[in-house]
């Protein structure tokens, strides 16, 4: 699967979350016209409607509920996987190699 279609699932799954495109967006850093155009992108390669849009919400169709209750916990997974991994960034870990001479090695023990 491409980077694209993940993409487009993961804005699939917040847009479902929150029940709204714009505050969809602000979570994406997208423009609302950008995740409106991917997910009829979306929409259109799976060939089902996914989201009923109304001009006050958004609500997952059957098909959209079935994918979101399929995709977002795994999303979720993720999220907190690469938060858990982002922890070792803090923590300095590794092999320190110190060239020194001889004499200089000598006076500090080394």
């Amino acid at each position: 699967m491409s980077r694209a279609n993940l993409n487009d699932l993961q804005a699939f799954v917040v847009i479902t979350r929150e029940g709204s495109f714009t505050r969809a967006t602000a979570q994406l850093g997208v423009s609302q016209s950008a995740l409106s155009h991917t997910m009829r992108a979306l929409e259109s390669r799976l060939g089902v409607r996914l989201l009923t849009r109304t001009t006050r919400s958004v609500s997952p169709t059957e098909a959209g509920q079935r994918l979101y209750q399929s995709m977002a916990p795994q999303f979720d997974e993720i999220e907190l996987e690469l938060a858990a991994v982002s922890e070792f960034g803090d923590t300095p870990a590794g092999n320190v190699r110190i060239q020194a001479s001889e004499h200089a090695a000598d006076l500090q023990g080394i």
